[in-house]
């Protein structure tokens, strides 16, 4: 087996345990034996597991993030910006993670979770090092399609974005087979997503007093 071969092996078998039980809740030799490789083999090639924690996560976001960067250049030219160009310009950078693997999509969105339910501070460090321009061109983005909101105001909502988003597609399945035996309707992935960007934008889009009065109170 060749050395490219280990790596990649390593991490297929970490990025699918590190989805379903969490970093913390996955060990070493749970992945190793996963991927019929030697505990040495993960020393080798990412040196720890919080080091491999960041290159399951960069596998994804190194095709993520430059293709999103150019949707969001380009929508920053425009004069006016609304939420919903804006989120329906992470859908296509998102379905190209099927590249990785076919459920690539999801599992992205469920490590990016992950990051935030484990506590883990170096991954979150990692990203800023690492993308931190492209996370500034985000907020700059919502910013400017809706001037209204301050820090704060951002902070909760990308944060219940992000939730709102996680969930959807860690359940992605169970609501297809929803969608399909409910309401006769058949989505793929992709149909899933774009059928949560309205309410997302909604969402970010609130009008900021009613949110303040209600908090006042």
């Amino acid at each position: 087996m060749s050395k490219i071969d280990t790596k990649n092996r390593i991490l297929d078998a970490a990025e699918v345990l590190f989805a379903e039980r969490g970093f913390a809740d996955t060990s070493l030799r749970l992945i190793t034996s996963e991927a019929d490789v030697n505990l040495a083999s993960v020393n080798y090639h990412f040196g720890s597991k919080k080091e491999l924690i960041q290159a399951v996560l960069d596998r994804y976001l190194s095709l993520f993030m430059p293709e999103l960067d150019a949707r969001l250049n380009s929508l920053m030219e425009q004069e006016q910006l609304t939420l919903l160009q804006l989120f329906e310009s992470f859908v296509e950078p998102l379905m190209k993670l099927s590249a990785v693997r076919a459920s690539g999509p999801a599992i992205f969105m469920q490590l990016l979770g992950r990051g935030y339910i484990d506590s883990q501070g170096h991954l979150r460090r990692f990203i800023t090092a690492h993308y931190g321009p492209i996370l500034m061109r985000i907020t700059q983005a919502i910013s400017k399609a809706n001037p209204a909101l301050s820090p704060a105001d951002l902070f909760w909502r990308l944060h219940f974005t992000l939730g709102t988003v996680v969930f959807t597609m860690a359940s992605a399945d169970a609501l297809r087979d929803i969608a399909l035996a409910d309401f006769g309707q058949q989505l793929d992935v992709e149909g899933l997503v774009r059928n949560v960007i309205p309410y997302l934008a909604s969402g970010v889009g609130a009008p900021v007093e009613s949110t303040r009065l209600s908090l006042a109170v």
